[in-house]
């Protein structure tokens, strides 16, 4: 699933190919996505003037000329592609596929523009789109997920006073999005490895100066990532079809069994399993 810094090239992308162009029409093909899609979405969307390319977390933000807005969340194995009408091939990014070819068979909808159209590919269809007539309608979609790595809410007053008498492991926590929006599994390993804390610790046994390091360190880690392009792990690449390439500076994440890349380090990268989800750790200097 694309986490926050791969959502965010996604929007960098459109906002590069799709800002100030208008909708000419809409098709759908299949409704039944992981909201089924309204019977008037085609029309509500048509004729609108795009005016913006937004995000929240893992949420695209697609403003309209009217201050109605789009939301767009890419689910499991969702992709945005960017396709020119004139060329005849499909010849385009693929995300989900090992094929250089855009497949049709799970094409779910389509934007028309003038000269280009935005096709949303989704074999698993745990993706979706809503249409929200105001920007108050949005808000409170979001009300309830937790502040971003980046904004100023997400600091160690903030991871104290959630942390108190919390037996929940920190590696959930930041996994929680109602605890802190964007930060996925990838993210959450290399962040806690960065700030030499073990995922499995309970959260109320974190220290001040820890929790200080976790805040700076998913900033840093994060940020690096956008900077990288994102992580191409198995699925993603953005709308222009390039992947990207924070994999290659993962010190945990997908390094089991292989020495810790960390300097004077002499241990070895462990995998252990945390909801269902695998977690890497090195032996050593995450020890505690």
């Amino acid at each position: 699933m694309p986490e926050l810094p791969e959502v965010e090239i996604v929007r960098q992308s459109l906002l590069k190919n799709i800002k100030g162009k208008k909708i000419n029409k809409v098709l759908v093909r299949n409704r039944n996505l992981r909201f089924k899609l309204e019977t008037s979405f085609e029309k509500k969307l048509k004729n609108k003037l795009i005016l913006n390319i937004k995000r929240f977390s893992k949420y695209l933000i697609i403003e309209l000329e009217n201050k109605s807005f789009c939301i767009v969340h890419l689910g499991m194995s969702g992709t945005i592609h960017i396709v020119e009408n004139k060329k005849n091939n499909m010849l385009t990014n693929t995300s989900f596929y090992n094929s250089p070819n855009l497949p049709k068979k799970h094409n779910h909808v389509e934007f028309f523009f003038k000269n280009i159209r935005l096709i949303y590919n989704d074999p698993r269809r745990f993706g979706y789109f809503q249409f929200f007539d105001d920007f108050n309608s949005v808000k409170k979609k979001f009300k309830n997920l937790g502040p971003e790595p980046f904004n100023k809410k997400f600091n160690s007053k903030y991871l104290i006073n959630h942390f108190k008498k919390k037996n929940k492991s920190i590696k959930n926590f930041l996994l929680d999005q109602n605890f802190v929006s964007g930060i996925g599994n990838i993210y959450a390993s290399e962040i806690l490895y960065l700030s030499k804390i073990n995922p499995s610790l309970s959260a109320k046994y974190l220290k001040k100066y820890q929790c200080k390091n976790i805040v700076i360190n998913s900033r840093k880690i994060l940020h690096n990532a956008i900077r990288k392009g994102g992580s191409t792990i198995r699925d993603f690449k953005n709308t222009k079809g390039d992947q990207g390439n924070f994999q290659k500076e993962f010190k945990v994440y997908g390094r089991d069994k292989q020495n810790c890349k960390r300097f004077g380090c002499s241990g070895t990268i462990n995998k252990i399993t945390q909801s269902n989800r695998s977690t890497f750790l090195c032996e050593i200097c995450q020890k505690q």
